[in-house]
């Protein structure tokens, strides 16, 4: 037994807060999350405020809760333990990740055409060119921040291409990321109010040069056309699916390139196999999304008494669906604590639990993390770790703040 599983099997169960800091300073909890899939996988988790929620450790509580938006909603009180943690719950009702069907499904329709398989396949030229371009502004330095000199950067130019922004505008995206991943772990609500005022500004700007430039087949284009049962979108609507693919078409991309390129530098034989035989790169990033999980929760409410298992779950009672607990269970994944690239099928939920939440850019985050992991592989000769890790400070996300690396200077690409 490890001292960290010897520390963790001494802990009172009872007692624990798992959204508390104090078990994420180095990641996921993963030793704790184990004992609590075999010992207490449906627990009363008691919260800071005196009140509490459940919390569902195992895959397959976690996918069934998923599934059954008829009992476990999305809309009632929002997906984080304050409702109007990061603006109020009002405004974030109309947030795709916020509804439930119907209204979910008729909502998604707005985006689900740009990101089909073969949408997404065409961009494929577009995305190794921006990798590349990162690749090159640091290549000839021998050094770099993976985080935020690759990490950052790829998912955020290619979303700027989609949504048809000035290239200029991205620092600006990646600011507002920032601002609203700090308001979600922020101790006070509505933290990205500001954030989100400073967003239907540029928004409404951008509706106007685009309509003015005849640029018709951006995100943001659609976004302002888009008709829900014959209605247009309120500004409201349009304002808050702008945000979600501000922060969420870039942050959890950005968070699993920088702890999946953490977890092969770590496996230094693994990503020699990877070098060497980079058709395994697309079964690896698999992997990684299954061992990084960076959303580590959402939570889901009861509208009306249930149970899970033997577990009697009350009307208004909230849910908390530990994903990256799930991605470990081993009841799903054999030897699930091992970072295996073999793994034939890596039952993970880095896409959320299921059913009809289940993210929809999975497809372009999966081809990001591809090219990525192929161009890095290919290009940065020697890649290794040359400095401490800084990790985000956060119970909701796993991230890095910081990643520094070095490698063998080599030439930009003609």
């Amino acid at each position: 037994m490890s001292s960290a599983e010897q520390a963790v099997s001494q802990v009172q169960l009872a007692d624990v807060d798992l959204t508390s800091l104090r078990w994420h300073s180095d990641g996921p909890p993963h030793e704790l999350f184990a004992r609590m899939r075999r010992e207490a996988p449906v627990r009363w988790n008691p919260l800071p405020d005196g009140t509490g929620a459940w919390s569902l450790t195992r895959h397959a509580d976690i996918a069934a809760v998923s599934r059954d938006t008829a009992t476990f909603s999305s809309h009632r009180a929002g997906i984080f333990l304050h409702p109007d943690q990061v603006t109020p719950l009002e405004l974030n009702r109309n947030l795709l990740l916020y509804k439930d069907p119907p209204e979910h499904t008729k909502y998604r329709l707005i985006l689900q055409s740009a990101f089909t398989p073969r949408t997404v396949a065409v961009l494929e030229d577009a995305v190794r060119a921006r990798v590349t371009r990162a690749i090159d502004r640091v290549i000839e330095r021998g050094s770099c921040d993976f985080a935020t000199d690759i990490a950052v950067p790829v998912p955020l130019e290619v979303l700027g291409e989609l949504m048809g922004v000035p290239e200029q505008d991205i620092p600006k995206f990646a600011r507002w990321t920032d601002e609203i991943e700090a308001a979600q772990r922020a101790p006070e609500p509505n933290g990205a109010v500001e954030v989100f005022g400073e967003m239907a500004v540029y928004l409404a700007a951008q509706i106007e040069r685009q309509a003015r430039e005849g640029r018709e087949d951006s995100l943001v284009m659609r976004l302002s056309r888009a008709e829900v049962d014959g209605q247009r979108l309120d500004d409201s609507e349009i304002l808050v699916f702008f945000g979600l693919l501000a922060f969420a078409g870039n942050d959890t991309t950005r968070n699993t390139a920088a702890t999946g390129m953490l977890a092969l530098l770590e496996h230094p034989q693994t990503l020699a196999r990877l070098r060497a035989q980079p058709d395994l790169i697309g079964q690896a990033v698999e992997e990684i999304l299954r061992y990084t999980s960076v959303v580590k929760y959402f939570v889901r409410s009861a509208t009306r008494d249930t149970a899970i298992g033997p577990h009697a779950i009350r009307e208004g009672d909230r849910v908390i669906l530990w994903y990256s607990s799930g991605s470990r269970d081993e009841t799903v994944n054999p030897g699930a604590e091992r970072f295996d690239v073999d793994r034939q099928r890596a039952e993970h939920m880095a896409f959320g639990g299921g059913g009809r939440h289940f993210c929809l850019g999975a497809g372009l985050a999966r081809l990001e993390l591809r090219v990525i992991f192929e161009e890095v592989l290919r290009r940065l000769e020697g890649i290794e770790r040359s400095g401490p890790v800084q990790r985000l400070p956060s119970a909701w996300a796993n991230g890095l703040l910081s990643l520094p690396v070095s490698f063998a200077p080599g030439p930009v690409q003609a």
